[in-house]
């Protein structure tokens, strides 16, 4: 591009210098191929043209966001371009799709919260300002939409922040497919939580970075078909071994070694710790300590971490044990043993070191000595122990040091990824790599070759990348490209890992020789590429090599390269510790199989090349994405720009590279409005007579002559250089039109002179001429005065004598005049006296009469009143002493039926006695009986024998007379006996049986008088509530004639004057009416009640549950309003207050009314439909509010007098507040009481409060998010105004069709009145809708003035005019809705005021004090100093504000720094509920409610009758 610039006088270029890189400034002079300019630092400088670049003077102060979009895409406009937004604290940049991130060195909360990752969420690349979260957004975006994984490479020198860079791409991706809180969130958790325990055993501080990671990561984050995150794996590359055993000043060891040093005292104590400086791997270097680390806090931060990601405690404490031997082992010194070339420990500290090592690794203390000073060495015939000198003792101690730690390294890793767990059936994945930069120090082993490697290779992927993005931007476009070159770095790869002949080869073979050195090595290095482009051997270095990278020439040092490529483990130190009692660190050196020890040899860069094609492999089987770190300075210090260290670290992370490619193509491209904006002024006429950009454009190119370029489908493109033409025809374009106006200024200049002169003598003549002419005038003006005079003098003496005759005259007539009226006003006073007289007797004599009548109506009435009443008080007496007998009969009724249930109690115990008698009589008779038998049968049996005996004799001797043996008296007398006995138990049964019947006559008949006792008491009980009745009837008879005679004796008491007029019937009889009704109501209600209450057919339990359900389904549906109130929150209350349920302790009414709301609100997309039920709901609140009070309100109010509850003692109260006149205040406060009664709320009644409260706050976020909802699709249209270039201005003017982006204002307007005419027509209370309108307006102001903020085109003077007039749309319609629109434009005061800063004219000359207390004085200095570096005037392209105010801002922002609030310039959505029960209350009145009517459909139902 220098080269086919050719530079004239007055041209802005830049020029190269040694300590700034290039500076800036203007051609004075040009001689052939020479030019002078003078630079802005006030030095000359004499350089070639071809040697200087084209500036942008119209390149925006703040920069631009893309630096594809500099008009000059060369080093010094992307340093300055870079240079400019450090400046300002915006350290992102893209570059195309690149993004450069520059360290600030300083915390930049406000850029990476939450609120920040919302806003990035969806947005497309470039849309907002550059930011990590937006390549990370972009990457799974591309992943879901495409269906192709993805990768992020992260590079940069070590300081250059990779790391953050690389947490914020996590924290996002995160983010982005994170689960729900209710599923967990343990894998993104654990990929987060890795980082701190990676960065504690694998960062260190360095000479450029206090946490440089001396590894590379590649974080592989897997997803499903969902795009959640599913599993992860971290792999790591060459961990800095060397780094454990050698630490160089002023340098640190890895983190972890200090933090153990910093743990709790009971954990140094275990492991029996000291202080770093006491540690020979930790004081080598003097910096033991990092301002900006607490490693007693980072301690704790790594175990809670490690816990996270599936570490247990034996496991962690298992892993510093590790870390602790490593540093004992460090403290061993060895010296001259007995032997030759033999070594023991050196004294007794070494020693202990040696003994607590051995003791923290379980293991053998004099098997780790042999360890350390032996070897063995196992030959065909024997083995042999050789003995090795301190040094080899220290070698070896150091090598298990090493190789210790980067088991424990990789162990770490592996665990990791086993607990974060990879997805074998993942469908995507995105990678982070987090890869060290391009590194050239003084003294470079071979940790810089691999690095140095691995940069090589991401740079030929970068390179690829950059050119396929080159060739798809043209074919987007659809515009004519050629094959375009780019460097290719492969000669660079063969020359390191080429087989057989590459470096890493030859050092692997010289690794498998052991008398190979590093010199021998050198040496077959020299001799092999000592023709190769890329090699060179530096003089005076006898083993030393330099190689040509794509960043720059580095030398390495050979002496170490063979010690760091080997990679084995000594058989002894594997024995010792795979031997160990710790399992865990046995499971660090597992046993070795027979194959292992005899496979081929292995070493770290075969190894490592090998993992770099792995790593390459997965790259190019995704779609890369770049972000380039860079460090602004070597003092790791915030606000210093050091623009060489920064060009080389472009050069290294390929920015150049890229930049190159593109200036081999088509560096310059505008769109088209810019690029007609820019330089439509080379042809005027284009711009007139075209009608579209494309077309324009080509006919102004070629108008100009220019060539090689080529028009896009929305950019033109032009070749290196091109730009540059066209803006020196431009500057000479501007030249002659100064030319011309110049001109024209002079020519107005003399004009306007010679008109001032003509002017003065024209003024000056006709001053002369006024003078003489005024002299002349006063001649005349005298003259003429003393005429006047003359005259004047005659006319007053001939009117003064007229005056006296005429007033002479006039006195005369007037006392005859005034006699006669006096005469006349005499007589008519004393007509008007007589008639007032007349008129006032009569009057009196009305009203006496008037008085007498009404005092007999009053009495007549009242004695006639008093006599019903005497007489219902008669007939409740009568059916009280009624009831009294009643009640008495009930009593002895009682009385008996306990006398009968005592007689019947004993009844059955003697008839239980006569059982149990009859049964032992029964027992005796059967016994006797038994008996009787027996002797019977005996005397019978003995009468055979003697028959038998006697008619023996008989036939032997003879007959003798029979004498009879039977006792015929004991017979008889058993006989009767028996007979008596069946007589007792016949006699028994009877009884019993007679006993029997009378118990269930006694039992039917105490049966019914307990029917009849329950009938009298309900009796009694409606007796007694009719005597409640009538005697709270008779106190308002006795209240009303009290009223009555205090009327009366106020009447009476009254002057007679005071009785003019109609007398006060009215009032009387509005009494007495009121009296009759009430009467009439309460009889009637009385007389329903009573056949209610007598049907017993239902329970109460039935009929309240058929009363619930009959309410539920009237009010379910939208049954209107009455007098502007909702008539089912009315019903409901009523209903609720009849049946009790606020002082019930247990009913579901409640419960069933709270689920008829919940499911009627089901719909949350009808506005009409919540609004109805937000009124419902908010008009019961408040109905419950006034009326529920707790116990403790409760006692409280007790104390109070009562309040009148009936009709005339409400209005006897208010005839004592006013006994004159009725007060219809207090008139409305006793209906309202009415209305609103207050009891005692249980729990169910409060709890039934508190869910309607809940419901109303749920309701109104529905309504108001719904709204938001509608207007969020308008505002993102709202926020940015129409691009028009200046052709298309003279063309169309300003005029705008249908789809202006007015009309989005307008469909706000309208989206506002729709809900508006909703919210009114349900009768919303009011403050809802102001809390409505009042947080949607500040939703408004939330995403206009972020969206403001965050991009760029939006903060431009033609923008800010055009949010302005959107702005006064809603300014008038506040103003039109102003009742229920409140403070709701107060909500909008940041993006007012912010517009009102953009489109103030010059604002230059606007002070901090000014902007800060006058203009913007709500906006933090955050946002005042962003809005200031985003300002570019697209209009009248004015200045923004001057460099004094932007450095005032930046320090005042530097001193609130260390507060991580005030950084933030993102303004927070309010989604809070903000009002209370207490708000909705006070916008409502008791007497609101009165003479409402319930809903008809339950009017009809006999069972509401008492909401009549």
């Amino acid at each position: 591009m220098a080269g086919n610039f050719s530079p004239s006088v007055g041209s802005c270029v830049w020029v190269e210098d040694r300590d700034e890189a290039w500076i800036d400034g203007e051609v004075v002079e040009v001689n052939g191929e020479d030019i002078k300019v003078l630079c802005t630092s006030g030095k000359h400088v004499v350089t070639k043209a071809s040697a200087v670049y084209p500036k942008d003077t119209e390149a925006p102060a703040s920069g631009v966001d893309d630096m594809t979009r500099l008009a000059y895409l060369h080093e010094p406009g992307v340093l300055q371009n870079l240079h400019s937004r450090y400046d300002i604290n915006e350290i992102y940049t893209y570059t195309g799709s690149i993004l450069i991130a520059v360290n600030p060195f300083r915390r930049l909360p406000h850029l990476y919260s939450s609120h920040m990752m919302a806003q990035y969420k969806g947005a497309a690349l470039g849309e907002l300002s550059p930011h990590p979260f937006a390549v990370a957004d972009a990457a799974y975006r591309q992943m879901i939409n495409d269906g192709v994984s993805q990768s992020i490479l992260v590079s940069g020198e070590s300081g250059a922040g990779k790391t953050e860079s690389t947490k914020l791409l996590m924290r996002y991706l995160a983010y982005m497919g994170g689960r729900a809180a209710s599923e967990g969130r343990s894998v993104e958790q654990k990929v987060l939580e890795s980082n701190p325990v990676l960065e504690a055993f694998g960062n260190a501080k360095t000479v450029r970075n206090n946490n440089s990671s001396r590894f590379g990561k590649f974080v592989e984050i897997q997803f499903d078909e969902k795009g959640r995150i599913s599993g992860a794996a971290i792999r790591t590359y060459l961990l800095e071994r060397s780094r454990v055993c050698q630490v160089s000043d002023p340098e640190r060891n890895y983190h972890c070694f200090y933090m153990l040093c910093a743990a709790p005292k009971e954990d140094v104590q275990r492991y029996k710790l000291g202080e770093p400086k006491t540690y020979h791997y930790l004081n080598q270097s003097k910096c033991l300590e990092v301002d900006s680390i607490n490693d007693a806090e980072e301690y704790q931060a790594t175990r809670r971490a490690m816990d996270v990601v599936g570490i247990s405690t034996e496991e962690q404490d298992a892993i510093f044990s590790v870390v602790a031997a490593i540093l004992h082992l460090g403290n061993v010194e060895f010296a001259k043993g007995a032997e030759i070339d033999s070594s023991v420990p050196k004294d007794e500290k070494s020693l202990f070191h040696l003994k607590t090592a051995a003791e923290i690794l379980s293991c053998d203390e004099k098997a780790l000595e042999d360890s350390l000073c032996k070897r063995i060495m196992v030959t065909r015939d024997e083995t042999i122990t050789k003995t090795l000198d301190p040094e080899a003792a220290t070698l070896s101690r150091d090598a298990l040091a090493k190789v210790m730690y980067s088991r424990l390294f990789d162990w770490l890793v592996d665990k990791i990824n086993n607990s974060i767990g990879q997805d074998p059936h993942s469908k995507y994945l995105i990678g982070v790599l987090d890869i060290y930069g391009f590194e050239s120090f003084k003294t470079n082993s071979f940790e810089q070759f691999c690095i140095n490697l691995t940069n090589e290779k991401l740079q030929q992927h970068f390179n690829q990348h950059v050119f396929k993005m080159e060739q798809e931007e043209y074919k987007k476009e659809e515009i004519n490209w050629s094959y375009i070159e780019f460097v290719d770095n492969q000669d660079i790869l063969d020359l390191i890992e080429k087989k057989p002949g590459g470096i890493i080869a030859l050092l692997d073979e010289a690794c498998m020789f052991p008398r190979s050195t590093h010199e021998t090595f050198a040496q077959k290095l020299y001799q092999t590429f000592k023709n190769h482009k890329r090699f060179t051997k530096p003089k005076l270095a006898r083993s030393d090599f330099t190689i040509c990278h794509y960043a720059g020439d580095v030398t390495y040092q050979t002496q170490l390269f063979l010690d760091k490529n080997k990679d084995y483990v000594i058989a002894e130190h594997q024995a010792l510790l795979n031997s160990s009692s710790c399992s865990f660190v046995a499971s660090l050196f597992p046993p070795m199989s027979d194959d292992s020890n005899k496979s081929k040899f292995s070493s770290i860069g075969t190894r490592f090349k090998q993992q770099l094609v792995s790593l390459l492999e997965i790259l190019n089987t995704t779609e890369p994405h770049y972000i380039r770190c860079i460090k602004p300075n070597n003092l790791l210090k915030p606000g210093i720009f050091e623009n060489e260290n920064i060009l080389q670290q472009l050069r290294c992370g390929g920015v150049m590279e890229a930049i190159r490619i593109s200036c081999a193509g088509y560096p310059t491209r505008k769109h088209f409005d810019e690029f007609l904006n820019r330089f439509g002024i080379l042809a005027p006429e284009v711009l007139v007579k075209n009608s579209d950009d494309p077309a324009a454009c080509k006919k102004l190119l070629n108008k100009v002559g220019l060539e090689g370029y080529q028009i896009g489908k929305t950019k033109v493109f032009l070749r290196a250089g091109q730009m540059a033409d066209l803006d020196t025809r431009r500057t000479e374009v501007l030249g002659r039109s100064a030319s011309i106006i110049q001109r024209k200024v002079r020519s107005y200049l003399a004009k306007k002179s010679f008109i001032l002169l003509r002017n003065s003598a024209k003024q000056i003549q006709s001053v002369c001429r006024g003078y003489l002419a005024r002299n002349v005038y006063e001649g005349m003006r005298r003259e003429a005065a003393a005429l006047k005079i003359q005259r004047d003098l005659r006319m007053f003496l001939a009117r003064k004598d007229y005056t006296e005759l005429c007033s002479a005259s006039v006195s005369v007539q007037a006392g005859m005049r005034g006699m006669v009226a006096r005469n006349e006003l005499c007589f008519r006073r004393q007509t008007k006296a007589a008639k007032i007289i007349q008129t006032w007797c009569r009057g009196y004599l009305a009203r006496l009469h008037y008085r007498k009548l009404k005092k007999a109506a009053i009495t007549t009435q009242c004695a006639w009143r008093s006599k019903i009443a005497r007489g219902e008080l008669r007939k409740l007496k009568m059916a009280a002493r009624e009831t009294g007998a009643l009640q008495e009969a009930k009593n002895k009724l009682e009385k008996q039926v306990e006398e009968l249930t005592w007689r019947l109690q004993l009844e059955k115990r003697i008839r239980t006695d006569l059982e149990e008698a009859k049964k032992q009589e029964s027992a005796k008779a059967q016994s006797s009986m038994e008996e009787l038998e027996l002797r019977c049968k005996e005397t019978e049996a003995l009468l055979i024998k003697e028959r038998e005996a006697a008619k023996n004799v008989a036939e032997i001797a003879p007959i003798i007379k029979e004498v009879p043996v039977v006792d015929q008296e004991l017979m008889e007398k058993i006989t009767n006996e028996n007979e008596k006995l069946k007589g007792m138990v016949s006699s028994l049964e009877v009884k019993i049986d007679e006993t029997e019947k009378k118990l269930k006559e006694t039992t039917k008949i105490s049966e019914d008088r307990l029917k009849q006792a329950l009938d009298a008491e309900s009796k009694l009980v409606k007796l007694q509530t009719a005597m409640q009745r009538l005697e709270e009837k008779i106190l308002d008879m006795e209240a009303e004639k009290n009223i009555m005679r205090q009327h009366q004796q106020t009447i009476s008491s009254t002057p007679v004057r005071s009785t003019l007029g109609h007398p006060p019937t009215a009032p009387i009889k509005n009494l007495e009416n009121g009296q009759q009704i009430n009467l009439e109501s309460e009889f009637n209600e009385a007389e329903f009640t009573t056949p209610v209450a007598g049907n017993a057919e239902k329970s109460a339990a039935e009929r309240q549950i058929m009363n619930a359900d009959a309410l539920i389904d009237c009010v379910k549906d939208n049954i209107g309003f009455s007098n502007g109130k909702p008539v089912a929150a009315f019903t409901i209350y009523k209903c609720l207050l009849h049946w009790k349920c606020f002082e019930s302790e247990k009913t579901n009414v409640f419960d069933r009314l709270i689920q008829m709301i919940g499911s009627a609100i089901e719909n949350e997309d009808d506005n009409s439909h919540l609004a109805y039920w937000l009124t419902s709901t908010s008009a019961l609140l408040f109905l419950l509010q006034k009326s529920l009070k707790t116990d403790g309100s409760g006692a409280t109010q007790s104390k109070k007098p009562p309040a009148a509850t009936s009709l005339f003692g409400r209005m006897a109260m208010s005839f004592r507040s006013s006994p004159a006149s009725g007060n219809l205040a207090a008139a409305a406060e006793a209906a309202a009481n009415a209305v609103i009664r207050p009891v005692e709320a249980k729990y169910p009644a409060l709890l039934f409060k508190q869910q309607l409260a809940a419901y109303v706050e749920k309701m109104f976020g529905m309504v108001r998010d719904n709204l938001k909802k509608e207007l969020s699709t308008l505002l993102s249209l709202c926020i940015q105004a129409p691009r028009t270039s200046k052709g298309g201005m003279l063309r169309s003017g300003r005029s705008f069709g249908k789809d202006s982006p007015a009309t989005h204002w307008q469909s706000i307007i309208d989206g506002l009145n729709s809900l508006l005419v909703t919210l009114k027509e349900n009768h919303v209370p009011l403050v809802l809708i102001q809390k409505i309108y009042s947080q949607t307006f500040s939703f408004i102001n939330v995403q206009l003035f972020n969206s403001l903020l965050l991009r760029k085109e939006c903060c431009t003077f033609s923008n800010g005019e055009f949010v302005k007039a959107g702005l006064a749309e809603l300014e008038l319609w506040c103003c039109e809705a102003k009742e229920y629109a409140g403070p709701s434009w107060e909500e909008l005061k940041h993006i007012r005021q912010a517009v009102g800063f953009l489109v103030i004219h010059q604002k230059y000359r606007i002070s901090y004090d000014d902007i800060a207390h006058d203009l913007c004085p709500g906006l933090s200095v955050q946002q005042l100093y962003r809005i200031c570096t985003l300002y570019w005037d697209d209009s009248y392209n004015t200045r923004s504000v001057s460099q004094e105010v932007i450095s005032s801002m930046r320090a005042l922002m530097t001193e609130e720094s260390n507060d991580a609030d005030s950084d933030s310039f993102l303004l927070d959505d309010d989604s809070s509920i903000p009002f209370s029960v207490d708000d909705i209350s006070s916008s409502m009145q008791e007497k609101d409610f009165v003479g409402i009517k319930p809903a008809e459909e339950l009017l009809e139902n006999p069972a509401f009758l008492f909401l009549h």
